[in-house]
């Protein structure tokens, strides 16, 4: 691109402008009587200098607007990790672990409460291997539901993964989860914990949720749902507030 802010069309206008105007002030200087007369120059008008000087303007904003454009090539916008997207929940319904660490600290109370009386210890005195399967079930579930909860054919509607959690965010994210599915009236979920080569996390889940009154049962899930690295849990069915 030339030196100039101006395009060649545009300095040859402002040199024609100029010469025109130098032309105006020769004919009115006091030697012209002694020169040879000159055919009269028609000096252009306000309107035309106007228009002149605008389009010169606009030609300066337009050389402003590409040089931006050339100091901003190959820069990207950064994408705010702040702000969180409507679709969060994934359409198979797994929500993030931290996602609901939040709320229920910002909610506080039954989700808090439905954790507190959970034993990591008791948890973690009985440790699973990292290709065990899980199953469990209270004695009043009935063997036909329990069987079905073990092929896969029961729909479960909200889940949590817990990769990475540490035991504290692990406990908070599945206690929240069960609240969750409480309020909604739900009575399945599932709950993603990985093997790992200690199983520390499958341990922990394992144990908790059979300290929790409010699990009718659980098995490792099927395959196509994530195998022995995941436990369907099936809920007590929520009673009404008139019950």
């Amino acid at each position: 691109m030339s030196n100039s802010l101006f395009s060649k069309e545009m300095q040859d206008q402002l040199k024609e402008l100029k010469g025109q105007l130098s032309k105006g002030r020769d004919t009115n200087s006091p030697e012209g009587e002694n020169q040879k007369p000159t055919e009269p120059v028609a000096l252009p008008t306000q309107k035309q200098v106007k228009k002149t000087v605008k389009q010169l303007d606009s030609q300066h904003i337009d050389d402003d607007k590409v040089l931006f454009m050339q100091a901003m090539h190959g820069v990207s916008q950064l994408e705010d990790k702040n702000v969180r997207s409507p679709a969060s929940a994934t359409k198979s319904g797994k929500l993030d672990a931290a996602t609901l660490s939040k709320r229920a600290a910002a909610q506080g109370s039954e989700a808090s409460d439905l954790g507190a009386g959970l034993s990591d210890m008791q948890a973690l005195l009985n440790p699973v291997a990292a290709e065990a399967y899980l199953s469990y079930k209270q004695p009043t579930l009935q063997n036909k539901i329990f069987d079905q909860l073990k092929k896969g054919k029961l729909r479960w509607y909200d889940a949590v993964d817990i990769h990475g959690c540490t035991i504290e965010e692990a406990r908070v994210a599945m206690t929240q989860l069960l609240s969750q599915a409480k309020e909604k009236n739900e009575t399945m979920v599932k709950i993603v914990h990985g093997k790992g080569s200690e199983a520390i996390l499958k341990t922990c889940v394992n144990g908790w949720l059979r300290q929790l009154p409010e699990v009718l049962a659980f098995c490792s899930a099927p395959p196509k749902d994530g195998g022995n690295g995941a436990v369907l849990v099936l809920l007590k069915k929520p009673k009404n507030d008139g019950e």
